[in-house]
């Protein structure tokens, strides 16, 4: 553990210390002339859109009004390196209307990158504020994943909260290893809620995998996969303190709290892009910074 703690720990100090012209080869757009609500930035491969959730919230608005059909993927440091590792994950996220910055380490790469204004958009937050900024617009939401009685914990502590939410259904499917085309019969019973917003939650990378192979399928204009997002926001799993989130620690919490389930995932990963996030900072790697049309 204490090699790995070390590592994530530090990063964002180290990253600092690496001078900001070995950053761009010379055919890189210099973030500062890239309208920031478009720029992308390309971390080991995958574009991360370099935005806040402000700006994130936003856009989803948008694609609703104008019925323009897009999914979201929430990304973290265990995202990029299946991305990394697997041409088809890879290919979701490219083909996503939008990719955020769901994990401290991907911030500090943006922002280290140039695009400094770039904050956390981290999945529970994410919904909460898109619950919010909806609630008594009419705008429709459905709920899709989690275990058996999860989403019911969910939507019923939102309604809660957010008194005028238009919830429009919920669906727990069963547990299956790989991903899996549903049902006509449940693809009817999610277009005929005429859901806005379908929320996904099914864990990194099915739920990513799920929305692409459905996107032609599903009417709704805008899917976004949040991962444990209802475990956290239901209360069946305990969250990171926001100041261990803030500095980087959250899978440190995680681990603690799932280490049967985590360690093998945290230590693979957390190590493999700490190197290859150094090297690429250093121009080893090549970035690539290109306007998001």
């Amino acid at each position: 553990m204490i090699p790995a703690l070390a590592g994530m720990t530090k990063l964002h100090k180290l990253i600092h210390e690496i001078r900001y012209s070995r950053l761009m080869s010379k055919n890189t757009i210099s973030p500062n002339n890239i309208d920031f609500d478009l720029s992308v930035v390309n971390i080991l491969g995958t574009d991360i859109n370099a935005i806040n959730i402000q700006i994130a919230v936003d856009k989803i608005l948008e694609w609703i009004k104008e019925e323009q059909k897009e999914y979201v993927c929430v990304a973290n440091v265990h995202s990029v390196m299946e991305s990394y590792r697997k041409p088809e994950i890879n290919n979701v996220f490219r083909n996503a209307g939008m990719v955020t910055p769901d994990g401290m380490p991907l911030v500090w790469m943006c922002r280290q990158l140039g695009y400094t204004q770039t904050n956390r958009v981290y999945g529970p937050d994410l919904l909460e504020e898109c619950c919010r900024r909806t609630n008594n617009t009419g705008i429709r939401h459905y709920f899709y994943g989690g275990k058996e009685g999860i989403a019911r914990i969910l939507t019923s502590r939102l309604k809660r909260k957010y008194e005028q939410l238009n919830i429009v259904g919920t669906h727990t499917p069963p547990f299956r290893t790989g991903v899996h085309l549903e049902s006509d019969e449940i693809i009817d019973e999610i277009n005929n809620s005429k859901t806005d917003i379908i929320w996904v939650g099914l864990g990194a990378p099915k739920q990513e995998l799920w929305m692409a192979k459905h996107r032609d399928r599903i009417a709704a204009p805008v899917m976004i996969g949040v991962g444990a997002a209802f475990d956290f926001i239901s209360g069946t799993k305990a969250q990171a303190p926001r100041w261990m989130m803030k500095i980087g620690l959250e899978w440190l919490f995680r681990l603690i709290s799932e280490p049967g389930r985590l360690w093998k995932r945290y230590f693979r990963y957390n190590a493999m892009f700490i190197l290859l996030a150094l090297l690429q900072l250093i121009g080893i790697r090549k970035s690539n910074h290109r306007r998001n049309n």
